[in-house]
């Protein structure tokens, strides 16, 4: 008998496993839209080309070697990381209340965060803090808080599946109903999986009832220029909350930003109500990344870091970032116009209402089926879409496996 002999088999990752049966399907027109990562109009991923130019500069870099980080990671990336998501002229950051650590990417900064969370906000051993998660919200977010040790976590309202957009109403309810100092996971930008944000004047009350509620907030900002393609306005919400005097985290990601997926570049920004409270959560964290990976890898934050510390290559990049959201934003103009030139069922202005890498579609579980197993056309069962899985090329394809799959399936 083996010593695993009861150890029961795990369920796939559902955006792994789709690839995996998009991969072994022979189809000529088969389309991956499940997994979010960028492609290009050939449907190839993109290295940007300021990437390239960075990583050989490192290669000629002879000062560079493969010692330790520092265990909190590279203090110029983290530094330059925070400054990104809080503003050049953050005052937060001027009052030296910011401080961050290198993540192994968006992930990674949540589970630091919430294993910080779980032993030591608002007093110590915290398992039965609330913590709540938009629904829908990306699936690991109830595994990273439910692994670090929280026991209690709830959804929050946000999608409304009748005008397929934000369910304010709901939202603001639970917030004024969630018990004092329950922890809130919030998007920054570019809601994943629905691709709809609260405005600007939303944000403004959100943020007035979880300051009155003393609410915490724990944004998750894996999009920050992929969006809009404008640095600023993606951090906008993060930066609002840091102006009213919000102690906040945010876990950010450059994954879809660099186009650097397997380099797993993350950060995670603490602000802080003054310099004394940062030093100490930050001696904490170190000892949570000491028993977690030990020391993060130097390659992609040196990447990032010496892009955002030079002007000229912070502009590229810049550059690059707006030239992946644009074509999004192409993509999705073009499939709502043809979806509506062929009559399709419904409304679908909400794919143009939408913003970043993904369109809740409003497809059901039914016509999701229809979709991959009779047009080869591969998305979420959710009906979530990978709008950088549209290209020129297959973009009349999808429009008429999306009218099919409206029409013939209810």
């Amino acid at each position: 008998m083996s010593v695993f002999g009861e150890v029961p088999q795990a369920p796939p990752v559902a955006v792994f496993k789709l690839t995996a049966d998009f991969r072994e399907d022979s189809h000529p027109q088969k389309v991956n839209l499940g997994v979010g990562a960028y492609r290009t109009d050939d449907c190839q991923p993109w290295v940007l080309p300021v990437v390239k130019k960075v990583e050989r500069l490192i290669v000629e870099d002879g000062s560079l070697n493969h010692e330790y980080l520092p265990i909190l990671g590279l203090p110029e990336f983290r530094a330059a990381a925070s400054k990104v998501a809080l503003g050049d002229d953050s005052a937060a950051i001027q009052e030296g209340r910011v401080g961050a650590v290198q993540c192994l990417g968006g992930t990674g900064a949540l589970r630091i965060g919430a294993d910080f969370l779980r032993r030591w906000y608002n007093g110590c051993n915290n398992t039965a803090t609330p913590v709540y998660v938009s629904a829908p919200t990306w699936e690991n977010h109830n595994g990273v808080f439910s692994d670090a040790g929280f026991k209690d976590i709830r959804p929050y309202h946000y999608w409304d599946a009748a005008k397929r957009g934000l369910d304010l109403t709901g939202l603001l309810d639970d917030l004024e109903k969630a018990p004092e100092h329950s922890i809130f996971v919030l998007h920054a930008c570019a809601h994943n999986p629905t691709g709809t944000d609260p405005t600007q004047e939303e944000w403004k009350t959100i943020s007035e009832i979880m300051k009155r509620r003393k609410l915490f907030a724990f944004f998750d900002s894996a999009y920050q220029g992929f969006a809009s393609g404008d640095l600023d306005k993606d951090a906008w919400a993060i930066r609002f909350f840091v102006s009213e005097g919000f102690e906040v985290f945010v876990a950010q990601s450059f994954s879809k930003n660099f186009g650097l997926y397997n380099e797993r570049v993350g950060n995670l920004t603490v602000v802080a109500k003054d310099a004394d409270n940062l030093t100490r959560t930050l001696s904490q964290m170190e000892k949570i990344v000491r028993t977690t990976w030990s020391n993060p890898p130097s390659q992609g934050a040196r990447i990032v870091s010496r892009t955002l510390t030079s002007p000229e290559l912070f502009a590229e990049w810049k550059g690059n970032v707006k030239t992946m959201a644009d074509r999004v934003l192409l993509m999705r103009s073009q499939l709502r116009s043809k979806l509506e030139a062929l009559g399709t069922p419904g409304t679908w202005d909400h794919i143009t209402q939408q913003i970043g890498m993904f369109s809740f579609t409003g497809l059901n579980p039914k016509q999701v089926e229809y979709m991959i197993t009779e047009k080869h056309v591969y998305l979420m069962a959710s009906g979530r879409i990978n709008m950088c899985g549209l290209t020129t090329k297959n973009i009349d394809y999808i429009a008429q496996s999306i009218h099919e799959a409206v029409t013939k399936i209810q």
